[in-house]
């Protein structure tokens, strides 16, 4: 599939040069982007290596860029501190744990792994995916670093899904989250993609060729306006309940597991694992095949099925997975919340389900067109202005930017 070079916005390049020279001096010398992702279906799936479908939006990460002859790697982000890697020190630091130095020196390392001489570089870099936007700004992130460093020092011999295991490798060795893929390899690849992560080291990427405008309906992310930064233990005991499942087969992830060998063996489950451990699997099975039925959908021009297949996958996320209200939390639930005014102003219409990794972070929904209007305004009346963001389908992932008078 072919996709279009990225023009750089002229603004988005003014300020980017004028931030590089602020902090560093000169002028850059390229320009990188990598996007937000979106997930479509397969909530949680991924780090089982089941199924999903997933795309790039039209917010991103962006970066102007020059070699800088030593052996660090500078990054200043605006808004944030400087962040400065050497590559004489390429181990996981105790020190760095959940902080953005471990990104860098992840991906930077898992590129030297790989063969890659890697030298020191500068990047000032801006953002409109915002962190705990819930579109997955450290995965866009950790793109746009394997991103530069494949195209300054390595010839672009590494492809996109690579670039996407590389974040991936970084987040779980360095950064110490025990993530899945989908986030990288959507924000890598760009488009709308479904993707099957059955064979852990080539999984099979697939384009879905859909314009939800086209149907009549927009693409709505709602910020529930929750801080996800204290949740890192939620979003871990997923994964580890379900692989205390996994332990009693004597398999790695769910997706190894014989449904009918599963549901044969939930007395036993239950006692050795808990009932929260059972109905996360549960939602395993059910969600992995609903991404198959929807993309089907997609590709036949069913979307009313697939709308209520997006509707299921929300329900599922909530009953089994429960990846809604964080464990313990009574009077503050904003992702419930969020869901609830979704269901209010769609009245029957549309679809709308927890999206990413839950617990705090969004809401997705498609919003049919003529009432639009009416949803943001109630969406943003009650959560706070700007709370519900209208997004679109980006066709590339993370690649160089081009500005446009080279265009």
């Amino acid at each position: 599939m072919s996709v279009p070079a990225l023009i750089l916005n002229p603004k988005t390049k003014a300020a980017l040069d004028a931030g590089f020279a602020s902090v560093f001096g000169g002028s850059p010398v390229r320009y990188f982007s990598a996007p937000g992702r979106t997930e479509i279906s397969g909530n949680h799936t991924d780090h089982q290596r089941g199924r999903v479908l997933a795309g790039a939006v039209n917010l991103d990460t962006v970066a102007a860029v020059r070699v800088n002859g030593t052996n660090e790697i500078r990054i200043q982000s605006k808004g944030y501190p400087m962040c400065e890697v050497s590559l004489s020190e390429l181990e996981p630091r105790a020190d760095e744990i959940n902080s953005t130095p471990a990104l860098i020196r992840g991906v930077a390392a898992r590129f030297v792994q790989l063969g890659c001489q890697v030298q020191g570089f500068d990047a000032y870099c801006e953002s409109t995916v915002l962190p705990g936007s819930g579109l997955s700004s450290s995965a866009a992130y950790e793109v746009l670093i394997g991103t530069i460093i494949n195209h300054l020092f390595f010839e672009a011999k590494v492809s996109q899904p690579e670039i996407a295991q590389i974040g991936q490798y970084a987040e779980n060795v360095f950064f110490g989250k025990p993530c899945g893929l989908m986030d990288q390899t959507a924000s890598a690849v760009g488009g709308l993609v479904t993707i099957d992560f059955a064979d852990k080291a080539h999984p099979d990427i697939r384009p879905v060729n859909v314009d939800f405008s086209a149907y009549g309906h927009a693409l709505c992310i709602i910020d529930s306006r929750a801080d996800h930064a204290d949740l890192t233990d939620e979003y871990a005991a997923v994964t580890l309940e379900l692989k205390a499942i996994c332990r009693h087969f004597g398999r790695e992830v769910t997706n190894e597991i014989p449904e009918d060998a599963f549901y044969a063996a939930i007395p036993v489950l239950r006692e050795k694992c808990g009932d929260r451990a059972v109905m996360r699997a549960i939602h395993e099975y059910n969600e992995n095949r609903r991404v198959v039925k929807q993309v089907a959908a997609l590709e036949s021009g069913d979307f009313d099925t697939f709308l209520r297949l997006t509707k299921e996958s929300g329900y599922s996320s909530w009953m089994y997975l429960q990846n809604v209200i964080p464990a313990g939390y009574v009077k503050q639930q904003a992702m419930a919340v969020a869901l609830g005014l979704c269901e209010h102003y769609l009245a029957g219409r549309g679809a709308y389900r927890v999206h990413g990794g839950g617990f705090a972070g969004t809401v997705q929904a498609f919003v049919p067109h003529d009432i639009l209007d009416d949803f943001v305004a109630g969406i943003d009346a009650a959560l706070g202005e700007g709370a519900c963001h209208v997004l679109s389908i980006r066709p590339q992932g993370g690649v160089p930017a081009v500005p446009a008078d080279n265009a």
